[in-house]
């Protein structure tokens, strides 16, 4: 995802670039939606707003993504013993398809 500013909060104490959250980007989302639906922008801020929504739109996709891979289940067989597997992209909370 490029960061042209639309998807980064700003600066932090050492004037590193911060990223925005998940929740941050859904929220923004949020908004942008609601006042395209209310119908009182111009055509131009219309555009303007949703190509600002897809970027976010884009963003919080990748976040997810990232979130996806991260995820592992830990399965318990049947000796008891617990043991940690990947999270099969595709599948239910319990492996299965």
């Amino acid at each position: 995802m490029e960061n042209n500013g639309e998807i980064n909060k700003g600066k932090n104490d050492t004037g590193e670039n911060v990223e925005m959250s998940y929740e941050e980007a859904l929220k923004k989302l949020e908004e942008i939606a609601s006042k395209l639906e209310k119908g009182d922008l111009t055509l131009d801020e219309s555009i303007e707003a949703f190509r600002k929504g897809m970027e976010l739109s884009k963003y919080c996709a990748g976040k997810l993504d990232e979130a996806e891979k991260k995820i592992s289940i830990f399965i318990e067989n049947e000796n008891g013993v617990i043991s940690e597997e990947e999270f099969p992209p595709g599948s239910d909370s319990y492996g299965k398809k």
